[in-house]
């Protein structure tokens, strides 16, 4: 580091150094400026779109309570509109093909679901809206479908689902007639820690089935 003598060398070494200094710094003071400015506007326009976001859920939330179908569409496009890339723009989607199954559309939320297992970001929603897919095609005996749809789950990504995945697997073989298979989904789900109430009845109904069907082979 250069030492200077005095305070009147100091002093014109200071003003030297301004002179081929000085434009660029200020410039770059000014970049510093307008930079964090910016930041901090986007940073508070995110959080007002989270906000409002929030709020539309919100009223969702309890328009789809009260069954107000129209209502939750116009909630979830509002959404989708101001904040198609957060969250809460995929959780108004499901609510929407939950209002369609009420109409009776079940073609309409299929795509709808469809829809948010290609699009969305979000694993877990990803993997609701599959599941509820798979029991919509279930439900319209779509059942082959149904399997593949199952089938085509990256298992790396669906943690914490396999178990629902088995017991969906299990329904759709019962209502096929491949009860062996059956059982083989449900005991899986079970390994998986499925919790559902219903399982242990579904597997004593495949038992009584095969014996069923043994002690009518045997007549």
């Amino acid at each position: 580091m250069e030492i200077y003598d005095t305070e009147e060398e100091q002093v014109e070494a200071l003003k030297r150094w301004w002179k081929a200094n000085g434009t660029s710094t200020i410039a770059g003071i000014v970049t510093a400026l307008v930079l964090i400015t910016g930041w901090n506007l986007w940073r508070s326009h995110q959080r007002d779109t989270a906000n409002q976001a929030s709020a539309y859920f919100q009223q969702l939330l309890t328009d789809s309570g009260e069954k107000k179908h129209e209502s939750v569409e116009q909630m979830s496009q509002q959404i989708n509109a101001q904040a198609g890339s957060t969250l809460y723009a995929d959780m108004s989607k499901l609510f929407v093909a939950k209002t369609k199954v009420e109409q009776g559309d079940s073609e309409a939320a299929k795509m709808i679901l469809q829809g948010l297992m290609n699009s969305s970001s979000n694993d877990e929603v990803k993997n609701i809206a599959r599941i509820r897919l798979v029991r919509l095609m279930l439900a319209t005996q779509e059942y082959e479908k149904g399997l593949q749809t199952i089938a085509q789950v990256d298992a790396s990504k669906s943690d914490g689902f396999s178990a629902t995945y088995d017991e969906l697997t299990g329904d759709l073989y019962v209502a096929l007639g491949r009860l062996g298979e059956a059982r083989t989904a449900y005991q899986n789900a079970k390994r998986n820690g499925a919790v559902s109430p219903l399982l242990a009845i579904k597997i004593d109904d495949i038992t009584a089935a095969e014996i069923e069907d043994i002690s009518e082979a045997a007549e």
